[in-house]
């Protein structure tokens, strides 16, 4: 007899609001967010969710959703989700949850996707002060394939997968979290000699009651506003993994987990149909709604078998990640070089991250020369399958990192000729991606040297 087909254990309408959602869903960390749904160890189980904004952006032909978002309410999550063993025993603090994605893929009529750039004074992104103004660019599906109208000329495979997968935090491991990011929010400016070359604000995002979801949880009550005043943000990745965006996380990949609380209580989300590594535009990858067919199991004692702290407590541990065989084959591809210089000419010491951005800067003015406009390139470079790698980081004092980008993306060549000109078509690509007007009066990076 065949296998059973999965247990759907959390579905979601995407015609409803996230608050309208059955079981409920969640934005925040919190260890004491009540789990919605069980699983056992060695269960095939499915679960659905809305996107990442839950949503808030629109199949249309404006970037105002974008202008005018509510950052306040993401990320919305699906879970948490309690795992036992086949005996019925909860993970414990101090296991290893392996959580394997045995299928993927966007909800069945909803096969379309979006990339944006956040405006300056709204979220921004790792080119903010060059490309201050919201943006976006819809994408469709066709089966594995992705095409945008408002990116001619380009068409790929996506490597979808989910951007955050994760445990609940303990209560002390909270607490660390909002400690040091703390630290970070009130004295990064003065501290943090980054903050000259990367303009996106805020620093970190502190715990606000400001669009908080906690699940089971009713809004206003003395528990809600107790938790919401703790719980933390869900923007970037941490020891329970998270907010990650590892792109390769798709068919056939294992997570490797630390539990801190009973039952693990896995949530997950942030569904894309594809990223570029570093996700630059933030809102970066293709953004879908989704679902996700796991296998949950349970490694007794497996974080302090494989994981090794790296900080003062035994809980400053990251999960292991296994990628799956499935994935996009190119062979061909065009690299960008960056080196830890930035666009004033200031030498950074071996900054890798200096590096990645002028390496990304590099990509996008290339790309223009072939008719395209630079937020065009920004976009694509955010959320087609390229490359990003740290490739020296001994070589005082500079860091070099690249950009890979499979040719066989475009409609045409664009790699150099021996003729001045590059060939194939130099009309420009029309239409363009979706965009508002930056109205804030905050300065704009400019490359003086760099192609018009």
């Amino acid at each position: 007899m065949a296998p059973s087909t999965p247990r759907l254990v959390i579905p979601v309408d995407v015609k409803k609001q996230p608050w309208e959602q059955n079981p409920p869903l969640h934005n925040r960390w919190h260890p004491e967010i009540p789990p919605v749904a069980e699983v056992k160890a060695g269960e095939f189980f499915r679960t659905e969710m809305v996107d990442w904004t839950g949503g808030s952006v629109r199949d249309d032909e404006s970037a105002m959703d974008i202008k005018t978002i509510d950052l306040s309410c993401v990320h919305h999550l699906s879970g948490p989700i309690r795992v036992v063993d086949e005996d019925g025993v909860p993970a414990k603090a101090g296991d290893l949850l392996v959580v394997e994605i045995c299928n993927l893929g966007p909800l069945p009529g909803d096969e379309w996707g979006y990339t944006a750039t956040f405006d300056r004074e709204n979220g921004g992104g790792f080119l903010t002060d060059h490309f201050p103004c919201a943006t976006k660019a819809i994408w469709y599906f066709e089966g594995i394939f992705a095409y945008s109208p408002h990116i001619p000329g380009v068409r790929f495979p996506g490597l979808t997968h989910p951007g955050i997968v994760g445990t609940a935090p303990s209560m002390e491991l909270l607490e660390i979290w909002n400690e040091r990011e703390r630290d970070v929010e009130e004295n990064g400016h003065k501290t943090l000699p980054l903050c000259k070359v990367l303009h996106s604000r805020p620093l970190a995002n502190l715990p606000s009651s400001t669009g908080c979801m906690l699940g089971k949880i009713k809004e206003g009550t003395p528990e809600w506003e107790k938790m919401a005043e703790e719980a933390a943000r869900t923007i970037p990745g941490r020891e329970n993994g998270g907010n990650c965006d590892i792109k390769n996380l798709s068919r056939g990949a294992k997570v490797y987990l630390p539990v801190f609380v009973e039952g693990a209580n896995l949530s997950t989300g942030d569904m894309h149909f594809s990223q570029g590594d570093g996700e630059v535009s933030f809102c970066g990858a293709i953004e879908m709604s989704g679902f996700l067919e796991l296998k949950c199991d349970i490694i007794r004692g497996g974080m302090k078998e494989y994981l090794t702290p790296m900080g003062p407590t035994p809980l400053h541990v990251n999960p292991i990640f296994e990628i799956g065989p499935v994935e996009p084959r190119f062979s061909e591809w065009l690299v960008f070089e960056g080196i830890s210089v930035d666009e004033s000419g200031k030498q950074h010491y071996l900054d890798a991250t200096v590096a990645y951005k002028r390496a990304v800067l590099n990509a996008i003015d290339y790309i223009s020369k072939f008719g395209y406009s630079k937020e065009q390139v920004y976009l694509l470079l955010s959320c087609c399958p390229c490359e990003g790698r740290i490739s020296g980081i001994v070589d005082s004092p500079n860091a070099v990192a690249t950009l890979a980008i499979p040719i066989a993306i475009f409609d045409q060549d664009i790699r150099p000729k021996s003729s001045k000109v590059p060939m194939g078509p130099r009309i420009v690509r029309t239409p363009d991606v979706l965009k508002c007007s930056y109205d804030g009066n905050l300065p704009i990076t400019k490359n003086l040297s760099a192609g018009k």
